[in-house]
């Protein structure tokens, strides 16, 4: 019987084919979750549901993927990539199944959550794999490849969901994503390999059940919080009951001899960093997503398609972007990019924060997509080079820490910015309103949207400090190498010069 816990040797394995079905997997489920959030009115009409409960299917995504995420480490260690991959591809195919025969609003949840489940175990494991196979000169450009899928599936997934829902049923949407998904998990079989150690850890269901509330509650509670305000009881009860639950399983995880979820990830000074500045621009980025079509829908009348047509240049130029700047980073590093990714990203944010009644529709498609630009030189590069610095037996859990903290800091910042908007919005109808009271209803509009532009204007300047305070954290990013890649140079004799540079090495870039 092979000793799976062996470390395998990962230069004899073909890594194309490897991750073509891991990056056509991640597209697919990325490409499904931006083509429902247009397709939701047509649904709530169809189905005869409520506002709420539309929503909920888009929230159940989230809280499932939030919940999941965390406990993947755990699951790496536990099964093969290709049981993972399979498991994973196999249930979002079944869920996007039942989604698109579904008749009834419970038959659609249960087909979310199913896909959601799949869908939340994608994205770790594919990073995972990236940095098991790849060594750390050529990561960029592989984590590049990963980006090209997280940003060309949200640049043609509502102009796409648009045209279709304007023509056909709200059910074609899944029947799209169905071929895909099927045909990934036929080439999943064949080509997948593993390429992980595995560790065979005990299951540890204590700490399953406090990541569950932990995560989900903190989850459900800042993403309802833009919506029901920060005073409701369904916003706080979830808050406080994840925030305590989070303290024990912090506990927990600490005392464990082999912990579902590591937290001594954040030991390593350069991924601590990358970390917060990951969380601080996730946050920032959400704002344009979020407050630009409620600009150009609900003040400025135009349509989802045109509002979507607006973000798809810069949503395709950072998908195309992605792979050069991977390239870049395994040549340059992951702090010149970041500088001038944060420099970009800060000063298109605020040019959004001066918007006004006419503001011109392709002034703002420009603007946009040179934000995109920049924040394409932001997010691969510096997740990698956190991740650079950990161990060989932490990828799992640096992986699954990174993207938990990031669809944390996804909820955080839409609420946040949304609370922003509103509570400005709120402020400024008071200010605008003539001291009788007394106006018309079309006087009552004008007043409201000219409020709302001023909230969103507030809320782009806060966005604007948030990329200036990343901006500055870039500053201190330096070069890392792995413990083990430390050991390997010195018994070759390649020691550190104080130039930072390696002996045998041409450079040494500052990730």
């Amino acid at each position: 019987m092979k000793d799976r816990s062996a470390v395998i040797d990962t230069s004899k394995i073909p890594r194309v084919p490897i991750i073509f079905v891991m990056v056509m997997g991640a597209f697919v489920a990325i490409l499904n979750q931006t083509l429902l959030n247009i397709a939701l009115p047509v649904m709530i009409v169809d189905l005869g549901m409520s506002a709420n409960a539309a929503q909920s299917l888009t929230t159940i995504f989230m809280l499932v993927n939030g919940i999941l995420i965390p406990i993947t480490a755990f699951l790496m260690e536990k099964f093969t990539t290709r049981q993972l991959f399979l498991t994973a591809m196999s249930l979002f195919a079944l869920g996007t199944l039942i989604c698109g025969i579904s008749f009834s609003f419970p038959l659609l949840l249960t087909g979310r959550i199913v896909q959601a489940a799949g869908a939340g175990i994608m994205m770790p494991l594919l990073m995972n794999v990236i940095l098991s196979l790849f060594p750390i000169e050529k990561r960029g450009t592989a984590m590049g490849w990963i980006g090209l899928a997280m940003m060309f599936a949200p640049a043609i997934g509502p102009t796409l969901s648009g045209i279709i829902v304007q023509s056909f049923s709200w059910r074609v949407l899944f029947f799209i994503v169905l071929p895909i998904a099927i045909i990934d998990i036929i080439l999943a079989y064949f080509l997948l390999r593993n390429v992980t150690r595995l560790s065979k850890p005990k299951v540890d269901y204590l700490s399953i059940v406090l990541s569950s509330l932990a995560f989900g509650g903190l989850l459900y509670g800042f993403s309802s919080a833009g919506e029901m305000g920060w005073s409701s009881p369904l916003v706080l009860i979830p808050l406080g009951i994840g925030g305590i639950v989070m303290v024990f399983f912090v506990r927990r995880q600490l005392r464990l001899k082999t912990p579902m979820l590591e937290f001594r990830v954040f030991k390593y000074n350069m991924f601590t960093l990358t970390t917060i500045i990951s969380v601080i621009v996730t946050m920032a980025m959400f704002a344009a997503m979020i407050l630009i079509p409620i600009y150009l829908q609900n003040v400025r009348g135009f349509s989802p398609l045109e509002s979507g047509l607006l973000l798809l240049p810069g949503a395709i130029l950072s998908a195309l972007m992605s792979p050069i700047t991977g390239r870049l980073f395994d040549h340059i590093g992951a702090r010149p990019l970041a500088l001038v990714g944060l420099g970009i990203t800060a000063v298109t944010t605020y040019m959004f924060a001066g918007l006004t009644d006419d503001t011109g529709y392709y002034y703002m498609m420009i603007a946009y997509s040179l934000r995109m630009v920049g924040i394409s030189m932001i997010m691969m590069p510096i997740m990698t080079a956190g991740l650079n610095q950990l161990p060989k037996r932490l990828y799992s859990h640096g992986t699954a820490m990174a993207n938990t903290l990031r669809q944390m800091s996804g909820s955080i910042g839409t609420a946040f910015l949304v609370t922003v908007m509103s509570a400005q919005a709120a402020k400024y109808t008071a200010e605008l309103m003539p001291s009788g009271g007394n106006v018309s209803n079309e006087q009552l509009t004008i007043i409201e949207n000219l409020a709302t532009i001023e909230g969103i204007n507030d809320a782009f300047l806060v966005s604007t400090l948030l990329a200036v305070l990343a901006f500055v954290l870039s500053f201190f990013i330096k070069q890392v190498r792995p413990p083990e890649k430390e050991e390997e140079d010195m018994v070759r004799g390649h020691y550190p010069t104080p130039r930072g540079k390696l002996r045998g090495q041409k450079s040494a870039p500052d990730y």
